[in-house]
C-alpha cells in the first residue's frame, strides 16, 4: 500500500524539477543595458581604429548587432553579436526614453559609416558612434 505522505513527497518533487527546467530553458541573465552599451562602444572603437574599410564595416556591424538585438532591423545574422548573451539588444532593453533617443542616433551614425565607402569617412563615423555611446556610459 502507497502511502498519502509518499503521493504528496512524490508530487512536490514532481513539481520542483518541472519548475527547475522552466527556470534553466530561460533566459541565463536578465538584460545588461550597460553591457550592451560598452560592447557596442568597443566595437565601434575597434572600427574607428581599423585601417581597412572592411574591418570598419565589419565592427560597425557588431557594435549595431549589440544596439539592436536579434530580432532588429539592421541585424545581420552572418556578423558577430558580440552581445548575445547580454540581453535583447539596448535599444530594445533600454526602457529609459532619453536613452533610447541617444542610442538609435548612435545607431543612425553607426549606419552612416556602413554606408561610406571610403576609409576615412567610415572611420569618422565611427569615432562618433563610439563618442556617442561613451556619454551614455
Amino acid at each position: 500500500m502507497i502511502s498519502t505522505r509518499g503521493l504528496s513527497m512524490g508530487a512536490g518533487l514532481g513539481a520542483l524539477g518541472i519548475g527547475l527546467s522552466v527556470l534553466a530553458s530561460g533566459p541565463a541573465a536578465a538584460a545588461d543595458v550597460k553591457q550592451e552599451i560598452a560592447t557596442a562602444e568597443q566595437h565601434a572603437g575597434y572600427a574607428q581604429a581599423a585601417d581597412q574599410l572592411a574591418m570598419v564595416h565589419t565592427h560597425l556591424h557588431h557594435a549595431i548587432n549589440c544596439l539592436v538585438g536579434p530580432d532588429g532591423k539592421g541585424f545581420d545574422a552572418k556578423e558577430l553579436n558580440p552581445c548575445k548573451d547580454l540581453g535583447k539588444g539596448a535599444i530594445p532593453d533600454t526602457t529609459d526614453a532619453a536613452q533610447k533617443k541617444a542610442l538609435q542616433a548612435a545607431l543612425k551614425q553607426a549606419r552612416s559609416g556602413l554606408k561610406a565607402d571610403e576609409l576615412a569617412t567610415a572611420q569618422k563615423d565611427a569615432g562618433e558612434t563610439e563618442a556617442m555611446l561613451k556619454k551614455l556610459m
